[in-house]
């Protein structure tokens, strides 16, 4: 099989994948580099579709083999279109007790798609307008005060929001 035919069954069958996620609303990554620097925070702007309807929020995380610890800590902050701000200090487990990473991925990438928002009771976008989801890692070793300046191993942070779907 050619170079360009492979190429072309790859994006078919990625818009396929896309076509049928019928829950999607939002859902946007932005790349790191090597690290994720502690003061380092990746924004997204969402203009959510109405003030009705309940959603599902999503932090999506692509990892490596370089990621060294078996959880992540996270700040993410909501901003509102009229300025007011919730914060949240969140921690999710990356790997099991064995060490194997979790997540979605048949290579040494792995996804991990960690509720945010609408798990717990229904979230609903209260006001029409922009809404800025700003993510920033809080990770610190085990008895040090000062965080990790450079987090290894975090491919790409993203952001989703979904339908809410019948449980």
């Amino acid at each position: 099989m050619s170079r360009s035919s492979s190429w072309f069954i790859l994006v078919l069958v990625l818009f396929i994948f896309h076509a049928c996620d019928s829950q999607q609303v939002f859902d946007e990554y932005q790349s790191l580099d090597s690290s994720w620097h502690k003061d380092s925070i990746i924004s997204f702007k969402v203009n959510p579709p109405d003030t009705l309807n309940s959603y599902n929020l999503y932090v999506n995380i692509r990892n490596n083999n370089d990621y060294a610890y078996s959880n992540l800590q996270l700040i993410v902050a909501l901003e509102y279109p009229n300025g007011k701000t919730t914060k949240d200090t969140l921690e999710y487990q990356m790997a099991a007790p064995n060490g194997e990473f979790l997540g979605e991925g048949f290579t040494d990438v792995k996804e991990n798609k960690l509720w945010y928002k609408g798990y717990e009771e229904p979230f609903v976008f209260e006001e029409n307008g922009e809404y800025e989801v700003r993510i920033q890692h809080a990770m610190r070793e085990n008895g040090k005060v000062n965080g990790i300046q450079n987090l290894d191993g975090i491919m790409a942070v993203g952001f989703r929001i979904e339908n809410e779907k019948s449980q």
